[in-house]
């Protein structure tokens, strides 16, 4: 079987990579292949930032989408079919600098400079999506869209007034409506491609007198067995849901990828190897977020940072505990069905979701079946799904009548980390008694859990202080969790009652009692 050629654009021009793997990295290719070593490997787990870059779809408007993304986890063939800029791409031909790149300077963004290229890239990203639409980029939002990139040298205070000052430096605009044209150019136009120097035309002719880089054969310099693609290996990227469940059903045997914010892990850090992949982020139908009387429909493939927009649009209160989930670059790969797939016990978006009574539609090409999201796992990163099956959809009620929701995440630092432990409270009132509780709870036990004693508990009962009390001695016993680099077991128990505590005084007005309403500003106004 011959290998799926990557063909995306690069400095608006097209560009096509034959022979490469399905489980070798975007960050591989670009140091390794293309020779872009401005993109830099930290972590290579998706947590520093310093290998970010910025892709780039056509949205429904005609324009363009950007996604500032790590590279180390991104798997090289997510690139398909997308405009893709590096650090490399920004300054002119002329030399002069991006103003993402200008306000570094202008700042004293930089120090050691490591991770510079990364928070240009973000710097970058934040452009395209705020300043060339016309709006002011705030402190706040500039906290916001770097949270995934980490410096260990200048402070973030230089890096801030460079996200600020990006606006007042003379104007560079991206032509998208003619990278939009390739784009469209290349998802119409996919015949096999052909080496030059084998003869006839290269691929996509009609904009061949414009490309710098017709064809590159990955690892053309590499001896045989240093990394070539092995024998059968496939990266499969259906652009429909019937194409997805049919490819699922021939090869159940492919591991499933959306974002790679684990898989990727997986790759890089566990040296695990996939000859067959198969990628769920192509098939339109599930890309979408869909309105209907009493809930909102999240196709699996939608990225976390669509999905969580559409929860804070039915709950403003979730704004800070979505900014929280990971870093922007984790987000904008990341999607909520490949979160819920995957059932870290850990992984935030499933307390929060079990607290809402959200349910899964599972699919396979015989039909489709729905599973309350607290009954979809049996046990440590396992789960219901048949062989053949996939999570199409996450189905969320919408807010009920006197509904009181929180979400609180608790973690070792404040941006861009893992959950120590992460508890969802949803409570409805009738006349001061409980009429309605759900309770989600990460980082107590073998999976994403229902707390589904305590909830018994409260049920019915008349909310107060003592009630509510009573009800955070018996959440701490009703898990066993297990002591680990983030917490300790007796910790994660008392912050289970702490936070059911904080949910009481929250529901009962108090403000002020935990970071997310702190602000530096009034404190030292």
């Amino acid at each position: 079987m011959t290998p799926k050629t990557i063909r995306f654009l690069r400095r608006g021009e097209p560009v096509a990579l034959g022979n490469v793997p399905p489980d070798r990295t975007l960050l591989e290719v670009l140091r390794e292949d293309l020779g872009a070593t401005g993109t830099k490997e930290g972590c290579g787990e998706g947590d520093c930032g310093a290998c970010t870059v910025v892709l780039a779809e056509a949205d429904e408007r005609g324009g363009l989408k950007y996604r500032a993304v790590n590279s180390c986890i991104q798997l090289a063939h997510s690139v398909d079919g997308r405009a893709l800029w590096t650090v490399e791409d920004l300054a002119a031909e002329d030399g002069t600098l991006h103003p993402a790149q200008e306000a570094m300077v202008q700042c004293h963004g930089s120090q050691c400079g490591f991770c510079t290229p990364g928070f240009v890239m973000s710097l970058f990203g934040m452009y395209q999506n705020h300043v060339c639409k016309g709006e002011a980029v705030t402190r706040e939002l500039a906290q916001e869209e770097l949270s995934g990139n980490l410096c260990r040298c200048t402070g973030y205070r230089p890096i801030l007034d460079a996200a600020q000052k990006m606006g007042g430096l003379p104007a560079v605009k991206v032509d998208e409506a003619l990278i939009a044209r390739k784009l469209q150019q290349l998802r119409h136009h996919r015949p096999q491609p052909r080496h030059p120097r084998e003869g006839g035309e290269p691929w996509l002719p009609s904009v061949a007198a414009e490309m710098r880089e017709p064809w590159i054969p990955a690892f053309a310099g590499m001896t045989e067995g240093a990394g070539m693609t092995p024998e059968g290996a496939e990266y499969i990227a259906p652009e429909t849901l019937s194409g997805l469940l049919a490819a699922r059903a021939r090869h159940p045997d492919a591991q499933v990828v959306a974002g790679c914010t684990d898989v990727g892990l997986w790759v890089t850090k566990q040296h695990r190897r996939f000859a067959k992949v198969l990628d769920v982020t192509r098939a339109a139908e599930i890309r979408q977020v869909e309105d209907y009387d009493n809930h909102i429909a999240i196709g699996a493939a939608a990225t976390l940072t669509d999905a969580y927009a559409a929860l804070i649009d039915q709950r403003p209160q979730l704004k800070t505990f979505a900014n929280r989930f990971a870093g922007l670059p984790v987000r904008n790969a990341g999607t909520l069905g490949g979160n819920v797939a995957n059932g870290s016990p850990i992984g935030d978006s499933m307390p929060l979701l079990i607290a809402l009574d959200a349910q899964l539609v599972l699919m396979n090409e015989r039909g489709h079946r729905h599973v309350p999201l607290d009954a979809f796992y049996t046990g440590y990163r396992r789960n219901v799904l048949a062989p053949d099956e996939l999570v199409a959809w996450i189905l969320v009620p919408r807010p009920r009548q006197n509904e009181f929701l929180r979400a609180y995440k608790v973690s070792k630092r404040f941006d861009d980390d893992i959950s120590a432990v992460c508890l969802a409270i949803r409570l409805e009132l009738q006349g001061g008694r409980v009429a309605n509780i759900g309770i989600g709870a990460g980082g107590v036990a073998a999976t994403p859990v229902r707390a589904a004693r305590t909830e018994a508990f409260l049920l019915g009962r008349e909310w107060t202080e003592a009630a509510a009390l009573e009800a955070g001695e018996l959440l701490r016993e009703e898990f066993e969790p297990i002591s680990d680099m983030r917490a300790s077991a007796a910790y994660r128990r008392q912050v289970l009652g702490n936070l059911l505590r904080r949910f009481w005084l929250e529901s009962q007005g108090r403000r002020g009692i935990n970071l997310e309403q702190f602000r530096l500003q009034e404190v030292s106004a």
